[in-house]
C-alpha cells in the first residue's frame, strides 16, 4: 500500500467500524428462547436450529434462555415473564416456533402484540416470521393473529354450551357430582394429620404443627373428608 492511500485506509476501517458499532447499538442484543416439555435433547435441537438460522442471517447470539416444563405451567415457571422483563426496545427475540411461547393461541398473540409494541423484533424460525412494529406486513400478520385468537375464544365458548346443551338434553345434571372431593393443599399431609388426630390433638394444634396460619380451612378439610375417628370429638376447632 502506498503511503498516499494509508490514512484513507485508516478513516475507511474507522468508519465501516463506527457503522458496525451504530447497527448493533440499533438493533439491540439478540436473545433465543428455548423450551421444552419433558426431552432435553430437544433442547439441543432447538439450538442448533437457531445457531443455523444466525449463520445464515449473519447474527450472533447474545443470551439463550432455556428451560425443560410443560407449556401447562405458568408463565413464570416457563421464565417468560423473566424473558419479557429482560428484553428491551430494540432488541430480537428468536424461538424456533410460535408454539414454545405459550400454551394456547390467545397465550401467543397477547405476547406477540405485547413485545411489538415494545419495538421488540420477534423470529420465528419454522413459521417464516419475522414481525416488529415498522414493518407493514407484520401489522397484517398481527391483526391476523388477533383475529385468529378471538376466533378460538369464540370456538371454545360454543362448543362449551354445546357439550352443556347436549348434557341438558339427556337429563344429565350439569357441574360436578355432589360430594365431589377437589384437591387440597392439605392432601400431601393427610397421613400425618390422621396421626395427630388419633393423638388426640385439636384442629388448632395441627395447623399451627402444619403452619397453617387458620385452623378453619383445615377443620373443613378434616370434616369433609371424615378423618375423625368415631367417638374422637373435635377439641377447640
Amino acid at each position: 500500500m502506498k503511503e498516499l492511500e494509508k490514512p484513507v485506509y485508516i478513516v475507511l476501517l474507522y468508519a465501516n467500524f463506527k457503522v458496525k458499532t451504530q447497527r448493533t447499538a440499533l438493533m439491540g442484543k439478540i436473545i433465543a428462547y428455548l423450551r421444552a416439555s419433558t426431552d432435553k435433547q430437544d433442547l439441543s435441537h432447538q439450538k442448533l436450529e437457531i445457531l443455523e438460522f444466525a449463520r445464515r442471517q449473519g447474527l450472533h447470539v447474545d443470551e439463550y434462555v432455556e428451560i425443560t416444563v410443560s407449556s401447562r405451567k405458568t408463565s413464570k415457571q416457563r421464565r417468560i415473564d423473566e424473558l419479557l422483563q429482560t428484553l428491551v426496545e430494540t432488541d430480537t427475540l428468536i424461538v424456533t416456533e410460535l408454539s414454545r411461547l405459550g400454551r394456547s393461541t390467545a397465550e401467543v398473540i397477547a405476547l406477540v402484540n405485547a413485545l411489538v409494541e415494545r419495538n421488540i423484533r420477534l423470529v420465528a424460525i419454522k413459521q417464516n416470521l419475522d414481525v416488529h412494529r415498522q414493518d407493514m406486513n407484520s401489522k397484517i400478520i398481527i391483526t391476523l393473529f388477533s383475529l385468529f385468537a378471538e376466533l378460538e375464544r369464540d370456538l371454545i365458548s360454543l362448543r362449551t354450551k354445546e357439550a352443556l346443551a347436549a348434557k341438558k338434553a339427556q337429563g344429565k345434571p350439569l357441574g360436578k357430582p355432589k360430594g365431589t372431593l377437589q384437591k387440597s393443599k392439605f392432601d400431601k399431609d393427610v397421613v400425618r394429620i390422621k396421626e395427630l388426630l388419633d393423638y388426640g390433638l385439636s384442629v388448632r394444634k395441627i395447623a399451627r404443627i402444619l403452619g397453617c396460619s387458620s385452623h378453619f380451612a383445615l377443620n373443613t378439610y378434616i370434616n369433609k373428608r371424615g378423618l375423625r375417628a368415631v367417638g374422637n370429638k373435635p377439641k377447640d376447632a
